[in-house]
Order: structure tokens, then sequence, then C-alpha cells
């Protein structure tokens, strides 16, 4: 019975490893549903929807019923809030980053849709 009960136990904690590691990419990025992003802010294509142009490279089509976008336009902001469809984002993340480690010459820069649950401006301009 001992025999058995030390592969058991280095199997769950193996398990358990491999399980804490799913929390991000290959590339280090967040697999959460939850984000926050700081970059720069701008109009999008309806008077409701704006882009969030992020300073690792990302970018984010941001809205929100609960927050003021419009009045940071042309800022740099922090946005926190709650990445849309997630598995799909997930799951096209991973392609990407599996086509960069492959070699495939592509940007790996995250993009996605994001509903907005604050915000805070940085700076009243963008870099």
């Amino acid at each position: 019975m001992r025999s058995f009960a030390i592969p058991l136990a280095f199997g769950i904690l193996l398990l358990g490893s491999i399980s804490l590691a799913q929390d991000t990419t290959s590339s280090g990025k967040s697999k959460s549903a939850s984000r926050a992003i700081t970059g720069c802010l701008a109009q999008g294509s309806s008077p409701d929807k704006f882009v969030l142009n992020g300073n690792d490279g990302s970018t984010w089509d941001v809205k929100s019923d609960s927050v003021a976008l419009a009045d940071h336009v042309g800022h740099t902001v922090s946005v926190k809030g709650t990445a849309s469809n997630i598995t799909m984002h997930n799951a096209k993340e991973e392609a990407k980053d599996a086509a960069a480690s492959a070699g495939v010459k592509q940007t790996n820069n995250e993009h996605g849709d994001l509903e907005a649950t604050s915000v805070k401006m940085v700076s009243k301009s963008c870099k």
C-alpha cells in the first residue's frame, strides 16, 4: 500500500501545479476574465464604443454602461473590466502563442472586447 501512496501523492502534486500554471497563457497573459489594462483611450466606431491601445501592445474594444469613458478620450487611462467570451478569447491567444513559438513572423499582441467596470486617468494625454 505504501508503494502506491508515494506515486499517488506525487501525481496529485503534479496535477495541482499544472492547474495553477494554467492561469496564464504560454506568453504570460492572464486567462482570467478580469483584466486591468493601461493605455490610450480613443473613440470607437460609435458614440458608446471606445478603443483602448494598451501600453503592452494589446488593443481592446471597450464599452460600459456604468463608466463615463467619453470623458477620457485622448487620455492615458487604467481600465479594469471583464473580457467578453473568455473561452474563445483564451483559445485565440493560445493559438497566437503557438504560432509565435513555431516561428511565425506575426505580432502576438492581445486583442479583445472589454466591458469596463472602472477607469482611472493616468495622464491627460497619450504618448
